[in-house]
C-alpha cells in the first residue's frame, strides 16, 4: 500500500474527478484527513485476526448471559 501523505493538489483532483469540486481553503485539510484514514487503514490490514468468525456469524442475543459485567 502507499504510505506516502496526499497532497493538496491530489486531493482536488481526486473530489473534482468525483464530482465534488472543493474551495481552495479546504484541499490542504481533505488532504490531511484523507492521509490519516490511509495510515489507519494501513495498520488495520496488519492485524491478525487468525480464527476470528466474520461479524455476520454474530447474532446479537446469543451471548453468554453468566458473565460478570
Amino acid at each position: 500500500m502507499n504510505t506516502a501523505a496526499l497532497t493538496s493538489q491530489e486531493a482536488a483532483r481526486g473530489a473534482l474527478r468525483s464530482g465534488l469540486p472543493l474551495a481552495s481553503d479546504r484541499h490542504e485539510v481533505v488532504a490531511a484527513t484523507a492521509t490519516h484514514i490511509q495510515s489507519v487503514i494501513a495498520t488495520l490490514r496488519e492485524l491478525d485476526f487468525g480464527d476470528t468468525p466474520p461479524a455476520i456469524s454474530y447474532t446479537a442475543g446469543q451471548e453468554g448471559t453468566d458473565a460478570a459485567v
